[in-house]
């Protein structure tokens, strides 16, 4: 007697299959420019946030990147940024800040492996939280840098202001 043995192809949902139902919960508005692309937009408290998720097969990673809605002219400005970069991206477990040369923008990027594209909601879901409190937290440090001329020391120090204590 023979026994033929089928292989079982499990079908996963898709990585931004399960970000796309995140995204619709929570009301964002958000536009799904190819299987493999989702942009969103997230309204902050500093500015909207525009996200970017690629997934890419052949890493089974899935990338974020976010662009903060200001540019840096000027080599002064881009040093005094790259100084603050460096502050920044220490304090960061995840997820790091970069800028980009070719257009002075800065950028929040992450990227996380997901063997077997096996990913799950709440890792999705987790991915974007990060990089809002990301953004969220240390925009105005960049503002303080380019607009107010803080050093990146200042700026670090105002924007991570941490209570203690009770009132």
């Amino acid at each position: 007697m023979t026994v033929i043995h089928q292989a079982e192809s499990v079908s996963r949902p898709h990585p931004l299959d399960l970000l796309e139902r995140t995204v619709e919960e929570n009301g964002w508005s958000y536009e799904r420019s190819s299987r493999d692309e989702l942009n969103l937009s997230v309204a902050g408290r500093w500015s909207d946030h525009h996200f970017s998720f690629t997934w890419r097969e052949d890493l089974q990673s899935l990338h974020l990147s976010s662009a903060f809605d200001m540019r840096i002219h000027g080599d002064s400005r881009r040093g005094d940024v790259a100084d603050l970069l460096m502050y920044v991206n220490a304090r960061l477990w995840i997820g790091h800040f970069d800028l980009w040369p070719e257009d002075g923008t800065v950028v929040f990027r992450h990227a996380m492996i997901f063997p077997e594209a096996h990913a799950s909601a709440s890792q999705c879901e987790a991915l974007l939280n990060l990089a809002l409190e990301a953004c969220e937290h240390y925009y105005p440090a960049f503002q303080f840098v380019l607009w107010g001329g803080k050093s990146a020391e200042d700026a670090v120090a105002a924007a991570i202001l941490e209570c203690q204590g009770q009132a």
